[in-house]
Order: structure tokens, then C-alpha cells, then sequence
């Protein structure tokens, strides 16, 4: 049977991290894969998960299973920083799951459960995990127009003109903040006509909330999304831990759904706890019971939300300071843009002849349609990332 098998295509990202650790350079720098790390090149440990963790550890009696859908303090939680207020309790389930990833894929069960022959649409482009679990889970798909590569912004009239031959009960995944790959976001002006127009198509929003907080602030990133849940009557939501938490290898992650009512939504509650039997059982709860804690005690909240913003604060700083030493080397304006996108990622709009060559001519590490990780910039080393990537563009 086995040798029925046939080689998958390497993931890109994965594939990248190897040569990179193969690459026996002192200087090289690794631009592509989407973790945050501090001045010294590290991804730490934050200050209240540490305080968390300790205390879980002190405290915690059992490791017993705790239910098919999480803890209910840790969506509680969750579900308070993601959503607020933004539509009644009957309405929301919630499900714990292994990390965002594992939001995306228990959603997408439940869309091919409640409709076989779905087509999910996502934005072209996207993180390239949307494609694969989209067609790994047989569901039909499109895309839309989103990236305006001469302008470096969101192309929202190609957008809503794809969007227009959404069907009723498609599936449309958005980014709730800092699109990946691209750093390019709607305005709330296109949030509010993105919402009309699925409104009127009976289409269901799917929100990939990965990077809360990393964007504008914490209450900034959800204002767009929290205003979607309040006005469509169905809505999915997938939230990571994984970057504002920095809990990247515990895979914290929640699916919520916005049902119509409350007699639909104790029937999907039912029909997440099954997805999650049959996939893992039970979610993982280490890193939920770690985030439960931090978000319900006052004084680990604000030291978590203060070092998050100290985060998001030097990753705009990192932006305006590539954006500078790029408009220094090249004498013009054309990479200004950096400095305006928002979250971890930007694509620099460079060819990938280009890009094979920083990382051969000098051992710099991006993606190939040049996504690069904003938080994987060097503090002191701005102006020879920009030289070389002048030298490199002939």
C-alpha cells in the first residue's frame, strides 16, 4: 500500500529554515520564517508567561483530561479579548484547538460538514497554508484581487470586483489585521464595504485573526472585526496565541463561531466538540491554562500588554528605520511603504532572481515573492541590509 505514496512538495518556509541552519555564515539573517525575536535575535519567553507558567505549576493538581472543547476559562478569556461585546453570549461557540492552525482546519471541517460543495475564497495573496488546507479538505476555491504590486497597497477595487461573484453560502477568509504575506490592510471604510458586500451576497466572512496586538494595539486590531460580528448574522473566527503570547511550540489557538441564534449555535457547539473528538480528542491545555491566567489576573494582564506593546512598538521602529535606510541607498521613495504596513511581514516587490541572490551573494533568508519578517530585522544592521539589497538589484 505504502508504496502507493507519492512525494508531497516541500513546504517552502520549512524548507527555507534548513538551508539556513545549513549555511555556515556568521553573518547570515534569516528574514523569513514569521517568529517575533528581540534585539539580541532571540524569541523570549514574555514576562507574564513565565509568571503563569510558574504558577501553574505550583498549583495544578491533575492532568486529566479537562473537555472536548477547552477549558471554559480559557475561551471565556479569549472570547473577552477577541470579541468583547460585540454579540450576544447565545450566539458564540468556542473551541480550544492546537494553535491557529488548528482553528483554520477545525472551521473548515465544519464549513465542509454544513456545506460539501462550499467555495472558500482567499486573497491572492495569502499565507500559503489557506490554499493547501482548502484543497486538502476537497472545498472548492477562488480567489480575489487584494495586493496592488505597483502601488504596494490593498487593491480594493480589484478586490471588490472579484468579490462580487461571491455566492450565498460561500466562504470569504479575511485577515482581522496585519495581512500575511503582504502587511497591506483595509481601512475601516473597506471593512464596512467588505461587510456590505457579503451582507448582501449571503456569503460567510471567515476571519484569520493571527496577530492581535502586533498591528495597531490590542483593542485597534479588533475594532474591525468586533463591528463585523455585530452586524452578520454568521461569521468564523480563528485566533492564534502564537505571536501576541509568544507560545509559538505550545499551539494555543480557539475556532469561535457567530451563529444566527441560540438554538443554531447549541447545535454547531455540538458539532465542534465532535470535530475535535475525531481529529485530537481533546485540545492541548497547557498554554490555554497559561493565557487563562494571564488574561484573568489584573497584574499579569498589564505586564503582558505592556511588554506586547513594547513589541509592536519596536517593530514600527524597525519599519520606519528599514524604510529610511532604503530611501537613503536609493534615492528615491519606492520603499517607503514599509514604514506604513503594519504586522510582522512586508513584501519588498522584489523579483525572485533578486531574492536568490541575497541569499547567496550575502546570506540574507526571505521568502520567495520577498515577504520579509519585520521582526526578524537586526536593531544595528538597517543600512547593510539596504546596501545589499541595492547591490543585488542589478
Amino acid at each position: 500500500m505504502l508504496q502507493n505514496l507519492t512525494q508531497q512538495p516541500p513546504d517552502k518556509i520549512i524548507e527555507m529554515i534548513g538551508m539556513f541552519r545549513a549555511d555556515p555564515r556568521a553573518e547570515k539573517l534569516d528574514l523569513g520564517v514569521g517568529v517575533y525575536k528581540d534585539a539580541e535575535g532571540r524569541t523570549p519567553v514574555m514576562r507574564a508567561v513565565k509568571a503563569a507558567e510558574a504558577r501553574l505549576v505550583e498549583q495544578q493538581e491533575s492532568k486529566s483530561y479537562v473537555a472536548l472543547l477547552g477549558d471554559q476559562g480559557y475561551l471565556d478569556a479569549m472570547q473577552d479579548l477577541v470579541l468583547g461585546d460585540a454579540a450576544p453570549e447565545g450566539r458564540i461557540v468556542g473551541a480550544a484547538t492546537p494553535g491557529g492552525t488548528g482553528a483554520i482546519h477545525q472551521l473548515l471541517e465544519l464549513v465542509k460538514m454544513a456545506k460539501p460543495g462550499a467555495t472558500v475564497w482567499y486573497s491572492d495573496p495569502t499565507w500559503p497554508n489557506h490554499p493547501a488546507m482548502v484543497k486538502h479538505m476537497g472545498l472548492g476555491a477562488r480567489t480575489y484581487r487584494y495586493f496592488d504590486d505597483a502601488t504596494r497597497g490593498v487593491d480594493f477595487d480589484g478586490m471588490m470586483q472579484d468579490l462580487a461573484e461571491v455566492a450565498a453560502d460561500d466562504v470569504v477568509i479575511l485577515h482581522g489585521c496585519c495581512h500575511n504575506p503582504t502587511g497591506a490592510n483595509l481601512s475601516p471604510e473597506q471593512w464596512d464595504r467588505v461587510t456590505d458586500l457579503l451582507l448582501e451576497k449571503q456569503a460567510m466572512p471567515f476571519i484569520d485573526f493571527a496577530y492581535q496586538g502586533f498591528g495597531d494595539g490590542l483593542e485597534a486590531d479588533a475594532a474591525a472585526v468586533r463591528k463585523m460580528v455585530g452586524r452578520v448574522p454568521q461569521m468564523l473566527i480563528a485566533a492564534s496565541c502564537s505571536k501576541n503570547f509568544g507560545l509559538y511550540r505550545d499551539r494555543v489557538g480557539v475556532a469561535f463561531v457567530i451563529c444566527a441564534d441560540t438554538e443554531t449555535a447549541d447545535v454547531t457547539k455540538g458539532v465542534m466538540a465532535s470535530i475535535n473528538r475525531l481529529n485530537f480528542s481533546f485540545p492541548p491545555d497547557h498554554g490555554a491554562k497559561v493565557v487563562e491566567i494571564i488574561l484573568s489576573d489584573p497584574e499579569l494582564k498589564a505586564d503582558w500588554q505592556a511588554e506586547l506593546e513594547e513589541m509592536r512598538q519596536r517593530m514600527l521602529q524597525l519599519r520606519t528605520g528599514l524604510a529610511e535606510a532604503l530611501r537613503r541607498e536609493t534615492n528615491g521613495n519606492d520603499f517607503d511603504f514599509v514604514a506604513e504596513h503594519r504586522g510582522m511581514f512586508s513584501r519588498l516587490g522584489l523579483p525572485g532572481e533578486q531574492v536568490l541572490r541575497l541569499r547567496d551573494q550575502a546570506g540574507i533568508y526571505m521568502v520567495g515573492d520577498s515577504r520579509v519578517n519585520i521582526a526578524g530585522l537586526p536593531d544595528e544592521g538597517l543600512e547593510g541590509l539596504a546596501r545589499a539589497i541595492v547591490s543585488t538589484s542589478e
